[in-house]
């Protein structure tokens, strides 16, 4: 046994010396012999995978026309085919390369990327550019943590400036490291880097890293670039290494501003968007483009087009060497919608002009309304906008640029202006910390109204956003908190008071807090308030704002700021004759208001916005969904424009907010042919039956008053207290309805049986429009004013247009969409979309009779409608008073042609004061739509004067 074994490990000794010796003979052959050879002839492959987009499809109004597709167009991209020895000289070629490269790219009139979660605000700080879960997983990405989770304290709370020289440090991306002067030359920097260069360079350092996993995959620097860009980069490619101009394609939105809430905009995907995203497909992935809002965003999975692939091999510089695998990508499907262009065009024109008009029409020359004094007036009817408030709102709403004045290349003019307020300024900083130090401080309420608005800036803003005064700290049933609130102390004691409780984070103010006493860090705070105040913008709107209160900066100084800041077209006659005193300011800024050189948009007044929704009443068809004012989505789409987003979210009259879907208010007497239907149905009234109208309702507690009151309308058939718009006829009925066998009316009983019908009508659910919409909110209390539209009814245009439209068809209630039909990129057919009913009402002809004549005869009684006595149509006004210190919301409704309806059409505008002035903007869309007045006239591009009369009719 033990012989056989030696024998067998003999064998295999003998058979691995004989494998060994192959193997050191191969081994001198390749190193020895031919190594050399070898050597010259190596070159190392690395296989490569890309990720080929598909395109996205198009979107097209009913006819065909483009709204939104692809262009092609020239990007610059970089691949890190780079070798350093340390990470200085990494950080140095790289960010020399990019430095150069934005210098390049913008002097040739094109943008570098600009779409990073850290953003240079107004008042020139650091600022995060995203919120919530977005925040937390921007911060997890720049600190490599996989999970948000995963994030430390530290890295959670980080603010935007703290986590900016996180990244310029060497221990990141060495943007604004100690480098020598020769370094710097060397590698094409400056010595000093401007913020937004140390920005720009920290957003593509990050870019970069973001692929550090795949060096091999390259990050887009610019797109759209020009050509004269395209030459310079090509001409020095030698000098940027892993620099590259290729061909891409972007999104581009036609007649952007009116149909950008509508289309919405596409951007890279957020990492909430990706969760839910790869639930419905498993191919998307980080980086991919796709719809941010709108349509773009509802029809995503549509327009997005399949993925394809490339394989191939690359040498270490980065050059291709072999292709081995090619999958073709694949187009999107394309969309048509229901929206006619030029009809949609129409309808954002005649809002603008309008509501120009309102506002041109309420403006008085007049200074500030003294405070309190809308609160005593308690009539909206009888609020006008002061010229003074005209002013302010320039500053307000950030059309003159406050920053620009104090800058390098401010004009002399401007400079003068800024002189002025650098003096205010330093008076009110002198004022302000002699109140904080003084032994005998003045009480809140004893202060004047300027020193009250800038103590509770301090307390109410100031302190908080600082982080110093500790919010979710603060006992807000303490009794100096109150005695602050109620105004019966001073701003010192309440301080002082809050840093002996702990509600001050000390820290904030000065690094030596543990060696301090409470006196020196209430010296320390008050330093520190004035610090924070000297560079915040919205505080020093509020200097200019009591500068223009005491004539220190007068009217005539803001009408030239227009000019010298070049907001409207220059017009030498204007600006002399305002400088001479010739052109009054307020003659000067209505002449602007009423030519749209200064839009209601811009000055974000009440009112400045509104909606007008045309639908298609026999198929739930929308023809057009304006909104007023919007926004320029090209901007937004592709490389988003950070500045100008940023000034999209601070802009007072909310552009991103779509007044058609998203605002909600009640219907008022719009909601009455409602209560009509129910009537009739649930047997309280006949569509013949007549109604006393007393002028006061005393039937409930509290009375309601007929808008005729202390007149009255007398005896009135249904048709005629729809034409009259007596509330006293619809609170009887809505009273009547409450009754159940009982003898008293019971509000749950009549509420119940009104909103029914409201339901029928389609107001107990979103429209069916395919983009963000708030839900309706039918009313739950109250049935006597819930019959005429108040209680608390909230609905969107679109809702009370789906509504209309079903009066106009007598009782078929349509979903309303923006969907006409999807095909693939050849034209076939994929969906075809087919009316949806909602509901409908069984209703005699005689009743359907009686409530749209009544409608019919509204148009003909309301005096604002202009031009379209060539064409019978019907309607119903409705004012909806939200509150007693701002105008009221101007609400219509109505369809057109009266015989045999086409379109139903709903308008609000926000704070219009009369139902007469959204009456107008109706009449002027009929006229568009049948063709009635010249549409040269029509659109004529100024504004239309709004009614000046804003007593209640309705």
């Amino acid at each position: 046994m033990k012989k056989n074994l030696r024998s067998r490990i003999l064998i295999l000794v003998i058979v691995f010396l004989i494998l060994g010796g192959f193997l050191i003979q191969r081994l001198f052959v390749l190193q020895i012999i031919r190594g050399e050879d070898y050597e010259n002839n190596f070159t190392m492959q690395i296989k490569k995978e890309k990720v080929l987009d598909g395109t996205r499809g198009n979107i097209y109004d009913v006819n065909g026309y483009p709204l939104a597709y692809n262009k092609l167009v020239y990007c610059v991209t970089f691949e890190d085919v780079g070798s350093y020895e340390t990470i200085r000289e990494k950080n140095l070629k790289l960010n020399g390369i990019f430095y150069q490269l934005i210098k390049i790219i913008e002097e040739n009139g094109s943008e570098v990327i600009s779409d990073f979660g850290i953003r240079i605000n107004s008042s020139g700080n650091y600022e995060f550019a995203k919120t919530g879960f977005n925040l937390m997983r921007f911060k997890a990405d720049v600190y490599g943590r996989v999970y948000i989770e995963d994030l430390t304290e530290e890295e959670e709370n980080i603010d935007a400036a703290s986590m900016m020289e996180e990244l310029c440090s060497d221990d990141y991306y060495g943007i604004l490291g100690d480098y020598t002067p020769q370094e710097l030359a060397q590698n094409g920097l400056p010595e000093k880097l401007t913020m937004k260069e140390t920005l720009q360079l920290a957003t593509l350092r990050s870019a970069l890293a973001a692929n550090s996993y795949q060096k091999y995959m390259s990050i887009t620097i610019a797109e759209d670039i020009s050509e004269k860009a395209v030459a310079v980069i090509m001409e020095n490619k030698d000098k940027f290494l892993g620099v590259d101009v290729v061909e891409d394609t972007i999104r581009v939105y036609n007649d952007a501003i009116y149909f950008a809430p509508i289309i919405g905009y596409t951007g890279p995907v957020s990492a909430e968007e990706l969760e839910e995203l790869e639930k419905e497909d498993s191919s998307y992935h980080q980086g991919d483009i796709v719809g941010k809002s709108g349509l773009e965003q509802y029809f995503e999975t549509e327009l997005q087009g399949a993925k394809g692939s490339q394989t191939f091999y690359v040498d270490n510089m980065g050059k291709v060497l072999e292709e081995e695998e090619y999958i073709s990508p694949s187009a999107g499907n394309d969309i048509y919608l229901t929206i006619d262009h030029e009809t949609q065009i129409a309808a954002y024109k005649i809002l603008e002009q309008r509501i120009a008009g309102i506002l041109y029409s309420m403006i008085e020359n007049t200074e500030f309304y003294p405070e309190g004094y809308l609160e005593e007036l308690a009539n909206p009817d009888k609020i006008r906008i002061p010229i003074y408030d005209v002013y302010y709102a320039l500053f307000k709403n950030n059309v003159i640029d406050i920053a620009h004045m104090s800058s390098e290349d401010a004009t002399a003019f401007e400079q003068g202006i800024y002189q002025k307020f650098a003096s205010r300024q330093e008076a009110i900083f002198a004022a302000l910390k002699e109140q904080l130090l003084s032994e005998n401080p003045t009480i809140y309420n004893d202060l004047s109204q300027e020193y009250q608005v800038y103590q509770t800036y301090i307390v109410d803003t100031t302190l908080i956003e600082s982080g110093i005064l500790l919010e979710d700290a603060v006992d807000q049933s303490d009794e100096t908190y109150k005695a602050w609130q109620d105004g019966t102390i001073s701003l010192r004691e309440y301080l002082t008071y809050a840093i002996s409780k702990n509600w001050i984070d000390v820290s904030k103010v000065t690094e030596e807090n543990q060696y301090l006493d409470s006196d020196e860090i209430y010296s320390a705070l008050a330093d520190a308030i004035s610090v924070y105040l000297k560079d915040d913008m919205e505080f020093s709107k509020y200097v200019y704002r009591y500068m223009i209160s005491d004539e220190t900066l007068t009217g005539t100084e803001i009408c030239l700021l227009l000019f010298e800041q070049e907001i409207i077209e220059w017009n030498e006659e204007d600006y002399n004759s305002l400088a001479a005193g010739v052109y009054m300011p307020y003659d000067f800024m209505r002449a602007k208001i009423y030519s749209l050189e200064i839009t209601p948009a811009q000055l974000a007044l009440a009112p400045c916005s509104g909606s007008l929704v045309v639908t298609d009443v026999n198929t739930g068809n929308v023809v057009a969904c304006a909104t007023y004012p919007s926004y320029d989505n090209n901007r937004l789409a592709n490389n988003i424009d950070s500045d100008y987003f940023m000034s999209l979210t601070n802009d007072l009259s909310s552009p991103f907010y779509n007044r058609a879907t998203q605002e909600v208010t009640a219907p008022g007497s719009t909601f009455k042919m409602i209560t009509a239907v129910a009537g009739i149905e649930e047997g309280v009234i006949s569509s013949g039956e007549s109604i006393e109208c007393k002028g006061t309702f005393e039937e409930v507690t509290p009375h309601i008053n007929c808008w005729i009151s202390p007149g009255n309308h007398g005896v009135l058939t249904l048709s005629e207290a729809i034409e009259q718009s007596c509330n006293y006829y619809f609170n009887t009925v809505g009273y009547w309805l409450g009754f159940n066998g009982g003898e008293e009316s019971e509000d749950a009983v009549g509420i119940e049986r009104l909103m029914k019908y409201a339901a029928l009508f389609g107001l107990d659910d979103n429209s069916g429009i395919e983009i963000a919409e708030s839900a309706p909110q039918m009313a739950d209390v109250a049935v006597a004013p819930a019959a005429m539209g108040q209680s608390n009814h909230a609905y969107t245009t679109t809702q009370l247009a789906k509504y209309v439209a079903t009066i106009a068809n007598r009782g078929t209630c349509y979903d309303l969409t923006l969907l006409d039909k999807i095909t693939d990129t050849s034209g076939t057919m994929i969906q075809e979309q087919t009316p949806n009913i909602h509901s409908e009402i069984s209703l005699s002809a005689d009743a359907w009779g009686a409530i749209q004549y009544g409608m019919n005869q509204v148009i003909h009684n309301t005096q604002s409608i202009e031009g379209t006595d060539a064409i019978e149509w019907a309607g119903k006004t409705g004012t909806a008073e939200e509150s007693k210190i701002r105008p009221n919301h101007a609400v219509f409704v109505g369809y057109a042609p009266y015989d045999k309806p086409q379109y139903a059409i709903a308008v609000r505008v926000t704070n219009g004061y009369t139902s007469a002035n959204s009456a107008a903007i109706a009449g002027d869309m009929v006229s568009y739509l049948f063709h009635l007045q010249n549409e040269e006239e029509l659109l004529s591009g100024v504004a239309k004067e709004g009614t000046t009369n804003t007593v209640r009719t309705d």
